[in-house]
């Protein structure tokens, strides 16, 4: 029998499209560029105006010295030198240092706390239980502390009356002695639902199949929620600590709107922002207030950095 020949291949019914010439992509690319620079400009022109140009301005600041005799003049960082000498701003930092120790583990077990008990929960009281956790977060921060500052009075607030329903005698919450504990409560009360929050989206990230594994090895809730659950969200756990650091470090608002009810429990010089504060409008020392804030900026710089570095296996960089 005679090889028949080999019919040629058959052309592919949907044939490569031509590629485009490399100055048409880049041409396309250029107009994309041009497209995204317009979205993004409206968000860059406010930032800029009320943002960057401020605290370019501020920092221009702090390097001048303002005197009636002398005048302005450019001191470069006198003012930083002066700032980390200055026994009251180190007074203020060593506070918020205090601050800090007591107020981040207490918001991190409370919000820890609330978002393993949710995590366990399946019925709508779960729901329900998460908004009402995070709604102090939602109050205006301003509000919460003039509602607490009604409710730490001794005068026409109700503490006297819950104390003396079991025959005890109310003390006074916004007192030199007791103002530091007062302030703890409040800043926890409104910052331990958002922290929460966070926990929570993380531990719903985890998979069931986990869990049941530690099971089936014997392990019982309490294991799993120290052992497993935990150690997974490590890492959610290191942001939620920093957003807590540089919160407490630049603490402010609380102690300023407290002020006016507490007796001379809360100088003006209380946190380091509430000094620059003073300085700036009730002194007009704009420089040298200036150099505070930064200084404190520095402070903040340096402390979220460190922490990243030695807790950096835990958030997961290298």
């Amino acid at each position: 029998m005679a090889l028949t020949e080999a019919a040629p291949a058959p052309a592919s019914a949907h044939p490569r499209p031509a590629r485009r010439p490399r100055t048409q992509i880049d041409r396309m690319d250029r107009k994309r560029q041009r497209w995204g620079w317009l979205f993004v400009a409206p968000f860059a022109i406010v930032f800029v105006t009320f943002l960057v140009a401020p605290l370019a301005y501020a920092f221009w600041m702090s390097l001048q010295t303002s005197t009636l005799a002398t005048g302005t003049s450019f001191t470069w960082f006198a003012n930083y030198g002066k700032a980390f000498t200055d026994p009251i701003f180190l007074e203020g930092l060593g506070r918020v240092a205090s601050f800090a120790l007591i107020m981040i583990p207490a918001q991190m077990i409370v919000a820890l706390v609330a978002a393993l008990v949710l995590d366990n929960l399946s019925t709508a009281l779960s729901k329900f239980s998460r908004l009402m956790i995070f709604v102090p977060y939602a109050i205006p921060v301003v509000i919460g502390a003039l509602m607490w500052g009604f409710l730490y009075s001794p005068r026409f607030g109700p503490a006297t009356d819950i104390f003396g329903l079991v025959g005890l005698t109310a003390p006074d919450f916004l007192s030199q002695g007791t103002i530091f504990a007062s302030l703890v409560n409040i800043v926890t009360w409104q910052w331990a639902g958002y922290y929460m929050i966070i926990i929570y989206a993380a531990l719903r990230g985890i998979d069931p199949a986990i869990y049941e594994a530690a099971r089936l090895d014997g392990a019982n809730g309490r294991q799993i929620a120290l052992r497993v659950k935990v150690p997974m969200i490590s890492s959610s756990m290191v942001m939620v600590l920093i957003f807590a650091l540089i919160g407490t470090l630049q603490f402010f608002t609380e102690p300023q709107v407290l002020r006016a009810v507490a007796q001379g429990a809360i100088p003006v010089s209380y946190t380091p922002n509430m000094y620059a504060y003073s300085l700036a409008f009730s002194y007009s020392q704009f420089n040298y207030a200036s150099a505070i804030s930064f200084a404190l900026g520095i402070v903040v710089f340096a402390g979220s950095y460190l922490f990243l570095f030695l807790t950096r296996k835990q958030s997961g960089l290298k």
